[in-house]
């Protein structure tokens, strides 16, 4: 028996509608050293700006359009064939220079038919951002554009360090979705996210 969202699905991937959805994984869900070191900054950062500490997530699109249905996710570089997960761009992790060696490079996807690692760990998701077609296109065309500063700093001066909230929150913004409701699950927080819309906002890009 297919169920509403199957069909929905293939509603979309039939070019009749389309759907953005935002989805909110646990920093480091799957990966032990990220989730402590994640806990780590969280707790410094808690203690320097002198407030209670949170969860902090790390978030994707799903993109379900005419042309298909994409992952939209910054990760790291597994190996030197980005052709297959749709990758669209790549920057340095870290420092500038270090951005020559694979290790401290990350990838942005636009992956068609792709997977999210730990989706099934998402918080309080999908959140059903917009089901309007063309912000949905806009998304998979923008990507390809999306500025690449070094991952983890803060090159554009905006107070907040690039990661991969800000690739999300970057090109949600550049599209014309409504960001500004957007927040994370409760007692959550979403470093970079910020960063993101300063950018578009400061016409940095």
């Amino acid at each position: 028996m297919t169920d509403a969202k199957e069909v929905r699905d293939t509603e979309h991937a039939a070019g009749r509608g389309a759907a953005v959805d935002l989805y909110w994984i646990p920093l480091g869900a799957g990966a032990h050293v990220v989730r402590i070191s994640g806990k780590l900054f969280e707790a410094a950062s808690a203690l320097v700006e002198r407030r209670p500490r949170f969860d902090l997530y790390h978030s994707a699109l799903v993109i379900s359009a005419p042309t298909g249905r994409f992952v939209i996710e910054q990760a790291p570089v597994p190996d030197l064939h980005g052709e297959r997960r749709g990758v669209v761009a790549e920057g340095p992790v870290g420092m500038r220079w270090l951005g020559r060696f694979r290790v401290f490079r990350y990838e942005i996807r636009r992956w068609r038919d792709g997977e999210i690692p730990d989706i099934d760990q998402a918080i309080g998701s999908p959140v059903r951002l917009t089901d309007d077609v063309e912000v949905a296109e806009r998304i998979l065309d923008l990507l390809p554009s999306i500025p690449t500063p070094v991952w983890g700093r803060d090159d554009f001066d905006t107070g907040e360090m690039w990661n991969s909230n800000s690739v999300v929150a970057w090109v949600l913004a550049r599209s014309g979705a409504r960001v500004e409701t957007i927040r994370p699950p409760a007692d959550g927080r979403a470093p970079g996210w910020d960063a993101g819309l300063a950018i578009v906002a400061r016409g940095l890009d």
